[in-house]
């Protein structure tokens, strides 16, 4: 992972509309142009980080301040990286940090997401939902399930 720069946006929303699109269309909210604004609207470089596999652009996550611990955001991976463990490493990653500082971690996903069991796995929880997102959280320290 390297640390993200503004410059990084544009690519970060293409991934973005790329990776979201068969559950935005499903949920029937896929717009092409609102799927990208949103990502250039939140973008915030300073709490964000490129991953990057052989060298070359794989995703991104960011893992933001918020008042009662971190929100983790625009966590996205590339479609032909998905699968080989690439974002459990990187989300483990920033869970020991979030857990060495004792600080809670929040997140949302998309309802019928497959991400939400990569989050479970990681301890995280429901906190509340509605028709379209899972708002989820995680206490400091709530482990990996089957480790």
């Amino acid at each position: 992972m390297r640390p993200a720069d503004p410059a990084d946006v544009e690519a970060i929303a293409e991934l973005r509309a790329m990776v979201m699109r068969p559950d935005l269309e499903r949920l029937g909210r896929f717009d092409e142009h609102r799927v990208r604004q949103r990502l250039r609207d939140s973008f915030s470089p300073q709490h964000t980080s490129v991953i990057l596999a052989d060298g070359a652009f794989a995703g991104c996550v960011t893992l933001r301040p918020a008042e009662d611990g971190q929100w983790l955001e625009h966590f996205y991976l590339a479609p032909g990286i998905q699968g080989r463990g690439l974002g459990s490493a990187v989300l483990r990653s920033l869970l020991d940090r979030t857990d060495a500082d004792g600080v809670l971690v929040r997140l949302n996903v998309l309802q019928g997401s497959a991400a939400r069991r990569l989050y479970e796995r990681h301890g995280f929880t429901v906190e509340v939902q509605d028709p379209i997102d899972i708002y989820m959280v995680r206490l400091p320290g709530a482990g990996v399930l089957g480790t």
